[in-house]
């Protein structure tokens, strides 16, 4: 056998483990020596070209270029389109608590929004009127009093704010409170599904693979109240088309919502300044003690 058949393969692989054994942090050592086993064995099994090895270098750092300090992460892109977000999500949740379940965090999170009022309206772009509003609860089905719900969602155009420089600063997305009996409300317009972006190298794999770029409509969550463990979740429109190929692999069947029409003389039209028919979903999510 040569010094490039499988003994010498194997070697090298056990030799650049053994250059990690004496990283002082446990927990990185791990981290790091069971990467390097795991990559060489995926070169093993593939055995790329070096033109095929330049290429995956080339995706990678097309794929970091896509990335900016604001809105657009790539990274988190791939890895959701990969399923290792989700992947990630269930080994860190895997265990049932009564606690609301949790989903993908997606790429297009802007921290900072402006704080609203109880059933303020977060829309400035056209869209179909809607209200959703529920409770906080604990686990035990106590109120969670005070509790922040950052939320956001695409407009009618599929875009986030911040990605479509058109739309105005915070349009769809806030951060509202519960009151003391944990309500929320949030007035907003029905989510839409949505393709995902397919100008960068994330999309260039889609579409060499052949596989679909879309998300069924949702809308985002990240609650977080005293005491508490953060919860990252989505909204799934119940009668969207995409439901069953989301393209992140992040729909749940506990997270679907129901958007019923209501007219304008309805009692909640009034409350919350409506001054037509809207929609309304409602949903109580559950907090897992930290």
């Amino acid at each position: 056998m040569t010094m490039q058949g499988t003994e010498a393969e194997r070697a090298l692989t056990e030799q650049v483990v053994s250059r990690f054994a004496d990283t002082p942090d446990a927990r990185l050592r791990t981290l790091m020596q069971s990467l390097v086993r795991h990559l060489h064995a995926y070169v093993r099994e593939v055995e790329p070209t070096e033109a095929e090895w330049f290429a995956a270098i080339r995706f990678l750092t097309e794929t970091g270029q896509m990335c900016d300090d604001v809105v657009r992460q790539e990274f988190i892109l791939l890895s959701d389109t990969l399923g290792v977000s989700m992947l990630v999500d269930a080994i860190n949740h895997r265990y049932a608590s009564g606690a609301t379940d949790t989903t993908v965090f997606g790429p297009f999170y802007i921290d900072g929004m402006p704080e609203r009022a109880y059933g303020e309206n977060m829309a400035f772009t056209p869209g179909t009127p809607a209200l959703v509003q529920g409770r906080v609860m604990t686990t035990d089905g106590k109120p969670v009093a005070n509790a922040l719900l950052d939320v956001w969602q695409t407009a009618d155009n599929g875009m986030y704010s911040g990605q479509d420089t058109a739309q105005p600063h915070g349009n769809l997305r806030g951060r509202y409170r519960t009151d003391a009996e944990g309500r929320y409300a949030i007035r907003t317009i029905v989510p839409v599904c949505y393709p995902i972006p397919t100008d960068g190298p994330v999309g260039r794999m889609l579409n060499a693979t052949g596989r679909y770029p879309w998300r069924p409509a949702h809308l985002h969550f990240m609650i977080t109240a005293a005491d508490h463990s953060t919860l990252v979740t989505h909204l799934f429109n119940q009668n969207d088309p995409y439901l069953d190929s989301d393209a992140v692999f992040g729909v749940k069947p506990s997270l679907l919502v129901d958007y019923r029409e209501h007219t304008a003389d309805d009692a909640a039209a009034q409350q919350f300044g409506f001054e037509g028919g809207f929609s309304e979903a409602r949903y109580d999510f559950v907090l897992e003690r930290a």
